[in-house]
């Protein structure tokens, strides 16, 4: 049984599910890549070796180093296929703190009850015949949990689509310190992707003994029967818009996946099980710019921020407008940030803000104990057009592997260059993995920096790495 523990975005980074890019990825055609939620199609062997692979790598240095400490020309080694990434394979890394998310469905699918339930669950969201579903449950556990995740028979014949998101296990649901918070997607596309992790949290020998914090939303009675305009009725929610800021503080997004009743019912249960003490809502615009609220803003350290200027004091105040421009240009509500905070002990009385800055600043000093100034890193130094060439590129989407130490996309050079003057050293991962494996660094020793992954396809995916995370231990803060 994992323990598993999460109070905050920056505590060091102990444990993590991850997904490695699958053959699915390289399946997404032109006609299908939005329907599939992607902006374009990407080229499945660099995504791996020439991107992916240094992520992996990185994550075992600094969570478990003696799975790849001294092993790193054979792990890059051409001859081996990257079998070291693969969990069908004997080489396989198979960590316990950098867990892959495929070894563990293949893990549950060896119990036959399970194989032929899920299986069974899988043909009828994707509407396949009982035959396919005789001819899956007939396959071993390893490969029949590629064929749920890449849509593919070993024969090459495809018989449903692939998950390609799956890489974004931040999505699949959240650990709020002992619970487990499950997904409800928005989109068709990731429906598979809910039921086989919901299989996993619930049947997995590492999750043995907390199935009773896993906690999952239930739809609203009738929600149904209400016209498309009633959407906001129905329970739809992704680990993109939820944050764990601190012991006893919870954001929650409203945004183009995660709706009002979901927000409504995740700030009762956190109350209702004494998890939060506060729940703040941030509702942002619907829109495909944004997502879910860590592509606005991510935590990089107990008093630092990375956001979109856009929904800064001065931008939504419109400080730096005249008074004519002010009134001309005044935004639609729809269209405008809304903070929302509520405490437990005073559930009637919300508090009410208008732009990120002032609630950052808040869980830094009032949730955190800063007692340095609250700074803030803009995406794209704050400068038009970067600052939203930049956030579409996952500028503000950072993973914290510990307190000060973030990994983002090197595409991001306005972004790159605000890190530097705020202090941060900035290293590419293929020269801080050499440094680590020489000895050189040690990891423990890393802070204030910056750590640059190469991103050409990555990015097309429209996500980074808290995307691509789903933290289920941090050291407490």
């Amino acid at each position: 049984m994992l323990h598993i523990g999460v109070n905050s975005e920056i505590g060091q980074l102990r444990r993590v599910l991850v997904h490695t890019p699958d053959s699915g990825l390289g399946k997404v055609v032109p006609s299908k890549a939005q329907d599939w939620l992607f902006e374009d199609i990407v080229h499945l062997d660099t995504i791996r070796r020439g991107e992916y692979d240094y992520y992996t790598k990185l994550l075992l240095y600094f969570l478990d180093s003696g799975k790849i400490k001294g092993k790193l020309a054979e792990v890059d080694d051409p001859e081996n296929n990257r079998s070291f990434y693969k969990p069908e394979s004997s080489n396989f890394f198979n960590s316990d703190k950098v867990i892959e998310l495929q070894s563990l469905l293949a893990d549950i699918l060896a119990e036959t009850s399970i194989k032929e339930k899920l299986s069974a669950s899988v043909c009828a969201i994707e509407s396949c015949s009982y035959y396919t579903q005789k001819k899956l449950i007939a396959l071993d556990a390893q490969t029949l949990a590629k064929v749920f995740l890449t849509g593919t028979l070993p024969d090459k014949t495809m018989i449903f689509p692939p998950i390609p998101n799956f890489i974004f296990t931040r999505d699949i649901g959240i650990v709020v310190k002992d619970h487990i918070l499950l997904n409800k997607p928005a989109k068709k596309a990731r429906i598979r992707e809910a039921l086989l992790t919901k299989y996993i949290f619930f049947n997995h020998p590492f999750f043995a003994g907390i199935q009773d914090n896993i906690i999952e939303l239930a739809d609203t009675h009738r929600y149904f029967l209400m016209p498309k305009d009633g959407d906001g009725q129905k329970v739809t929610i992704e680990g993109g818009d939820v944050m764990v800021v601190s012991n006893d503080h919870l954001l929650v997004g409203v945004s183009e996946r995660t709706s009002v009743e979901a927000a409504h019912q995740v700030v009762n249960t956190m109350f209702d099980k004494n998890l939060m003490k506060k729940v703040t809502v941030v509702r942002i615009p619907k829109k495909r710019d944004y997502m879910h609220i860590d592509t606005v803003f991510t935590q990089v350290k107990r008093n630092m921020w990375v956001m979109l200027g856009a929904f800064s004091k001065k931008t939504i105040r419109r400080e730096n407008s005249d008074a004519v421009q002010r009134v001309l240009t005044g935004s639609k509500k729809e269209d405008t940030l809304q903070v929302v905070q509520f405490n437990k002990d005073n559930i009637d009385k919300p508090l009410f803000m208008d732009n990120l800055e002032d609630l950052l600043q808040d869980i830094s000093i009032n949730d955190l104990q800063s007692a340095e100034k609250t700074k803030f890193i803009y995406s794209g130094n704050n400068r038009f057009p970067y600052d939203a060439r930049e956030q579409w590129t996952d500028s503000c989407n950072l993973l914290a592997l510990k307190d000060g130490v973030v990994l983002g996309y090197d595409r991001n050079d306005k972004t790159i260059e605000a890190f530097r003057s705020k202090g941060f050293t900035v290293v590419n991962v293929k020269d801080l993995i050499k440094q680590v494996e020489a000895g050189a660094v040690k990891t423990e020793d890393i802070s204030d920096t910056l750590i640059l992954m190469p991103s050409a396809e990555l990015s097309r995916a429209r996500g980074g790495f808290h995307c691509m995370s789903m933290p289920v231990l941090r050291d407490t803060v």
